[in-house]
Order: structure tokens, then sequence, then C-alpha cells
């Protein structure tokens, strides 16, 4: 048996888990153990038992090395072991370590010495790879004139993690491997080329030349290297994020984020909080709570539904075509908590840290949203592609939007998707669920009759959820056999109907060449922003859907 890690690339969380396969052979009577060997009298199965490697990640020496059982099947403890650490860690940074307390210096030490720690302890001598890529951005960043750095640290971090992916993927383990240190180093890229963009945009470019979310965002001075390394490396984040901004993270660290302006519901700014400091623990306990029952749904109804079974050959060839559309909708619906849990224990971590306030809504509630990732309830109830990609993975749409799609005068969407492919990875099914996903949606076109509206979206709820499945299948098979085996079952019916759409509904350009229908998306999005609701449903600063009004006042010049 080895220990592998299943990786959750949008988030940069870790599953670790213990899998192998067993050899029946005959009982021996009389022995226990034999040469490493782990002999289980349940099903007459014999296992090897796992070993610790030389420079083996702490978790694996911990949790593996004085281990004379049989490790469970599904070992999950690596990665949720250290959030619940860092958990812990982060009610103590709160209480014991307050602005209010201690000087900004210690708690950007504190908070750096904490996050590798962890780092060593979950990926052991690979935790290297995190300072080696953010040290020479760091250098390029000091070195390299602001005109520039920008370009050189994003195609440097970029391609680091490129490097490491292929490494770990093709070289030593296609689809498997015992420490997975690219899901933190997909956090990191983004952190890195956020803040040289950032510092760009604060240092050189005119102040008229920037978007409202760029002059908002910008970086007004060099970060010393222990600010760089704590923005980084935290312990809130270095595991699975999310992103935040430079800006905000230091005004936490400074104890300054219950003090700024921060957006209101209704899209304005509010005025700086007063009175008594906000307490996050009911947000903390709510999070927790959703955690909880992800967990428990990813570790029974995933188990029952794999969607490896999508390409199972007598399922494919026995099943009638409702049954593969139900089954499709539902493994990739029991696919999805582990990112639920990933997502939501990250958020509830740095909000119990104290980081995360993003003022009152109307109700005189804090609002504990600022660097959320996702909306549970829009996402499973979305009735479009955009509705779901909107509320999935909101921080890496904005950090795509950010230094991307508002930075390029040459075809955003397609430079945006081609990024955002290459940063999840050069496992083939990434490529293939974002070629498949680049249509935006046909809402408008049937929507001409209001009373058919409800009708309309059960109906798109249901064509939605589909869809959404078919497309994100090579996501989680990974490799192309299978996602071809796949979409080859299916007859390529929606890559198919994709292409008709396009013959038969050609797509108006601008006098710029822009695609009406992506403008008309992107501007109402702000609108469905301000009226969203409930506890998974909240507005995001800067959220990705609010392009319309940057796509316009994006820099003159081309890409940057």
């Amino acid at each position: 048996m080895r220990s592998v890690v299943h990786d959750s690339p949008a988030c940069g969380g870790i599953l670790c888990c213990q899998e192998g396969e067993e050899e029946e052979e005959e009982e021996e009577e009389g022995e226990g153990e034999e040469n490493g060997v782990t002999v289980a009298s349940k099903s007459q199965s014999v296992r090897p038992r796992p070993r610790p490697s030389p420079g083996a990640p702490l978790a694996d020496l911990v949790l593996l090395g004085g281990s004379e059982g049989v490790p469970p099947r599904r070992l999950e403890v690596n990665f949720v072991v250290c959030q619940l650490f860092a958990l812990l860690a982060a009610v103590w940074f709160r209480t014991y370590l307050h602005s209010s307390k201690t000087s900004s210096f210690i708690r950007h030490v504190v908070a750096t010495l904490l996050g590798l720690y962890l780092a060593v302890f979950c990926f052991g001598w690979y935790a290297l790879h995190f300072l080696v890529q953010s040290g020479v951005s760091y250098c390029i960043m000091i070195i390299i004139g602001m005109e520039h750095m920008h370009k050189y640290c994003f195609v440097f971090a970029l391609g680091y993690l490129i490097v490491c992916q292929i490494t770990r993927v093709y070289i030593f383990d296609y689809g498997q491997y015992s420490a997975d240190f690219s899901g933190p180093m997909m956090i990191m890229t983004q952190k890195i080329t956020s803040l040289a963009y950032e510092i760009h945009d604060g240092m050189f470019r005119k102040d008229e030349d920037l978007t409202p979310s760029q002059r908002d965002l910008a970086v007004r001075r060099m970060p010393s290297l222990l600010e760089y390394l704590s923005y980084n490396c935290n312990f809130m984040g270095i595991l699975a994020g999310p992103l935040c901004s430079y800006k905000d993270y230091i005004t936490f660290i400074e104890g300054r984020s219950y003090h700024v302006p921060r957006s209101g519901e209704d899209g304005r700014e509010a005025p700086p909080c007063g009175g008594a400091e906000p307490s996050p623990n009911a947000a903390v306990v709510q999070k927790l709570v959703v955690c909880g029952l992800s967990l428990l749904v990813h570790l029974t109804v995933s188990n029952a539904f794999p969607v490896e079974h999508n390409i199972d050959a007598h399922f494919q060839a026995t099943a009638s075509w409702p049954a593969k559309v139900l089954y499709l909708y539902v493994s990739l619906l029991a696919a999805r908590p582990k990112y639920y849990f990933a997502w939501t224990l990250a958020d509830a971590i740095n909000n119990a840290a104290g980081f995360g306030f993003r003022g009152y809504d109307r109700h005189g509630e804090a609002r504990w949203d600022l660097i959320s990732n996702l909306r549970i309830q829009q996402i499973e109830g979305s009735t479009s592609f955009k509705m779901f990609l909107d509320n999935w993975n909101i921080q890496t749409a904005l950090w795509l939007k950010r230094v991307c799609y508002e930075r390029t005068t040459w075809s955003p969407t397609v430079q945006t998707f081609v990024l955002s492919a290459i940063w999840h990875g050069v496992y083939p099914g990434y490529y293939l669920t974002f070629l498949t996903g680049m249509r935006s949606n046909f809402r408008h076109y049937f929507l001409k009759s209001p009373q058919l509206k409800l009708l309309y979206d059960v109906v798109t709820w249901g064509a939605t959820q589909v869809a959404v499945s078919y497309t994100v299948v090579p996501f989680v098979l990974l490799s192309v056999k299978p996602s071809f085996a796949f979409y080859s079952s299916w007859s390529y019916c929606l890559h198919i109907a994709g292409l008709l759409v396009l013959l038969f509904l050609p797509v108006k350009k601008t006098q710029r060449g822009q695609d009406p229908h992506e403008h008309r998306r992107l501007s109402q999005s702000k609108k469905f922003d301000e009226n969203s609701w409930g506890q998974n449903s909240f507005p995001t600063t800067n959220n990705v859907c609010n392009q319309g009004p940057a796509r316009a006042a994006r820099h003159p010049s081309g890409t940057e």
C-alpha cells in the first residue's frame, strides 16, 4: 500500500488517503507481520505496510511510522489535522497576539513561522519549493524595474509552478503522489502575481489609467521581506488559501480592518465601523457546521457514487439514458462536498484569526465574507453556466480577472480560460474541461416572455446541472483515455449541441470586437451581487462579475 494525496487544485486543498491493491494470499497461521508486511485476517488480505521515505513529510512519519496495524483504507488526516491545528492557532493568534496587544512585527513573524511549520509538517523538504518560488519572485521585484517586473514575476511564478506540476505528475507518479505540494503553490502563485501587478499599478502606472478596483488595490510602497513572506506563507492560508489582496492582509495584521470603509450591500461605500470590535465566533461556528456536513457527505455519499463508474463498461452497455444522466448528476454532486469542506474550513480559519470582516449588513449583522470562496446555495441552484462559475472558486475568478481579463484587449475571454487551464495543472482532463466550458450562457435568447420564466428556470436548472457535470468529468478523471471514454459513451452530445449553437446563433461583434453578450453578462452581474441573499449568497468585494466598468476603463495600451 502506498500513501497518496488527492489534490484539490482549484483551492490548493490536500486530502490524504491510503490506497492499495489487496493481494489475495493464503493465510499462514502464526504469522502477524513478516518483512514489513502486515497480514490482515479480514478477507485473508496481505497488505504491505507503508514505509516513510527519507525526507518524507513529518505527517507521514507521525501517522505511519509507528503504526503496527493496518492503516484505514482512506486515511484523510494530513490536511484535516493541519487545518484543525491552524484553526486552534488562529483562535490563539486573535486572543493573545491581537493587534492591540502586540506589534505588527510580532504578528508577521508568528504567522510566518507557523505557516512554514505546517508546510514542513505536511510536505517535508518539498516545502523548500515555496521558499524558492517566493524568494526568487521577491528578488525579481527588487532588481527589475517597476515597469516590467510584474511580467517577469508572472512568467517565473507560473513557470515554476508548471515545472513542479510536470515533475510531480509525469516524472514521479501520474495521477497519484505521496506529497502533492503543488496545491499550496497554486495559491502562492496567485499571491505572487497579484502582488506584482498591484505594485506595478501603485508605483508605476498613473491613477487615471487604473480601473476603480486596480486603484483600490494598488500597493504604493515595496513590501519588506517579512511582510512579503507573511503574506505568502502565513499559517491561515498556506495550505488552502484562499487568495486575498495584499492590502487587505496588511490591514488585518496592523489591526485596521474594523476602521476602514467597506462597500455596503448596495454597492456604495460604507463608513468605517465604530464601537466594539465584532466577534467572528458565530460565523466560525456556522462555517464549521457546514464543514462537518460536507465532510460527512464526502465520506459517505461520494464512496457510494464514484465518478469513475460513469465509464464502467458494464454500466455504459446496460444503463438507459435516463439512468446515465441521473448517475452523472448524482456522482458529480457527491464530488463537490470535498471542495465545500476545504474552502469553508479555510475561510473559518481566517475568520477565527480575525481576518475576513467586511462591514455590517442592513440588519446590523457583522459580515465575515471578505475572502469567502464559494456560495453553496447559488451553486446548487444555478440555472446557467455563468451563475455556477460566478459562485464557484470566487477568489480564483477574481485573480483571473485582475491579472489577465482586465489587462488585455485581444480575446480576453480566451486568454483567461487558457490561463485558468494552465494554472490548474498539466492533467489533460483540465484542458478538456475548459475547452468544453468556453461558451457563455444563452439565457437572453429565450426570455422573451415573462410568463415562461418560472418554467424556463426549472428546465435550465436541470440542463445546467447536467451540463456542468458533463463538462467537469475530465477534471475529476484527469487522464485523456478515461475522459474520451466518457464523452464517447455520451456520443459527444453536448459538444455537438454547443457546435450547433455556435453555427445557428452567431455572435455579433462590436466596434472593438467585443462580444456583446459577454458585455451584457458582465454588466448585469453587479445587480445580481447586490440582490444576493442568504448565508452562502453574499456579495464579494470586487467580485469577478463586476467587470463591465472595469472592461471599459481597461488600459488602452493592450496587454501590460
